[in-house]
């Protein structure tokens, strides 16, 4: 089965449950386990959009490997420049007053 198949397959299944949480709340009235259960279906309809989007799109749609760059983080301490005049945080003003 493809990818396109399977979020089809998805998107039929998300449909059913819509249309059964639609009957519950028919059945059992507006109550606030109804509105949750109705806010999830809506949740999961716009990540299954997102998903769709994201796999028509992205790399792995296309056969290509995601590989993520390497960063290099030197050893070096950083320049105490950076943090002159800054406090530290939990220890306060490093000249004892309260802002």
């Amino acid at each position: 089965m493809s990818l396109q198949d399977e979020l089809t397959a998805v998107e039929r299944s998300l449909d059913d449950l819509v249309r059964s949480v639609g009957r519950l709340e028919v059945r059992l009235g507006g109550g606030l386990d109804v509105r949750r259960v109705r806010s999830d279906t809506d949740h999961l309809r716009q990540s299954l959009a997102l998903l769709k989007q994201s796999a028509a799109c992205g790399p792995a749609a296309r056969g290509q490997a995601v590989q993520a760059e390497m960063v290099t983080i030197s050893d070096a301490p950083y320049n105490s420049a950076l943090w002159a005049g800054a406090d530290d945080e939990g220890l306060g003003s490093r000249h004892g007053h309260a802002p």
